[in-house]
């Protein structure tokens, strides 16, 4: 009998050599491990030959978020370095921040940034986070863009050339700590091939915090505390999706972000109404998926909650058993690495 609550049920074996560290010079030849939940079959594909499990009247719903440089590193008056990882967005100057070193930098402390940024340390909260008030002349945004880097996940230790790598390419709306990855694989041109074949295209929002990379550490995963994000949802894209769900169309979600702000509208009722708020929504087997019908996803870290997602969606068998055979046909795994796509 499986304990779909223990942590240990999670584990797999990665050997650390498949751990992808770049990203493929041209996106859409990432390699695409295709799975039937139907049938069980496995086939293994590159991500460009998508466009021949897709049909037309599918709905393909993408997080059209973009990744905010969020690290940043400041300087104390005593020339100590701090580095400042941007969290949440709190007014024009305020900020939910973490702080590495942390305990070193005391409340009033002015860290220099830049010559055109610096922060003052306001609030340390109950959670460990602090808040920064951050000081400058012009838009953030812009100064943002100059002086801070992508907040790259523990687990990638080469620099990243191009900062446009970590970002999808129908990025709109900034606010997240880190990439939404399953989209990381499509190409504009991918796109419209996509659209020409009778595939419609919905855009969602959620920010993506550095949570989403917070190992679950309880024994029994319905302890674990899970990490709040922001949403958002047009009723224009809550429409479409209703219609389709009526008509009996795919509604394939890319990326557990976009599973994960659908399922959390959909909570409150279907048919889906616009909708924006913060959803800490975990989902682990069994779940009863509510709009989602099919997912393409990235491989994830071992005990995390986003391969407990998958497995809720694939099936738990089904998904040790993907996950086994990426290994085996030395998938890349992680941010930078390969797909699944689970119909």
């Amino acid at each position: 009998m499986i304990d779909y609550k223990k942590l240990s049920t999670y584990d797999y074996y990665l050997p650390e050599n498949l751990i992808a560290q770049t990203p493929l010079e041209k996106r859409d030849e990432s390699r695409l491990l295709v799975f039937d939940r139907k049938t069980k079959d496995i086939y293994h594909r590159q991500f460009k030959d998508i466009i021949f499990f897709l049909k037309k009247g599918d709905v393909l719903v993408v997080n059209n978020t973009r990744v905010l440089p969020a690290r940043l590193v400041g300087k104390k008056d005593t020339g100590a370095s701090v580095e400042i990882l941007l969290l949440k967005r709190k007014n024009m100057t305020d900020w939910e921040v973490l702080l590495k070193p942390a305990k070193r930098v005391k409340i009033g402390t002015i860290l220099t940034i830049s010559d055109e940024l610096k922060c003052e340390l306001l609030e340390v909260l109950n959670d460990g986070n602090r808040v920064v008030r951050f000081i400058f002349d012009g838009v953030f945004e812009d100064i943002l863009d100059r002086v801070g880097s992508m907040p790259l996940p523990h687990y990638i230790h080469e620099k990243l050339k191009d900062k446009e790598r970590y970002q999808t390419v129908y990025n709109k709306v900034e606010g997240s700590a880190a990439a939404p990855t399953a989209g990381l694989h499509f190409t504009n041109e991918l796109m419209q091939k996509i659209r020409d074949i009778g595939v419609e295209i919905l855009e969602l929002t959620l920010d993506v915090g550095l949570g989403t990379f917070r190992p679950c550490k309880e024994d029994d995963i319905t302890k674990h505390v899970m990490h709040t994000e922001h949403y958002r949802i047009s009723q224009e894209v809550a429409d479409k999706i209703n219609k389709a769900k009526i008509e009996n169309r795919r509604v394939i979600a890319v990326g557990t972000t976009s599973v994960r702000t659908l399922e959390t509208v959909a909570q409150k009722g279907m048919p889906l109404e616009a909708s924006e708020g913060d959803t800490s929504i975990f989902i682990y087997p069994p779940y009863k998926f509510k709009v989602v019908d099919a997912l393409i996803t990235n491989f994830h870290l071992p005990k995390s909650t986003l391969i407990m997602l998958a497995s809720a969606f694939a099936g738990y068998e089904n998904t040790m058993n993907i996950y086994e055979t990426a290994v085996e046909n030395q998938y890349r795994f992680f941010s930078f690495g390969d797909a699944m796509f689970i119909e």
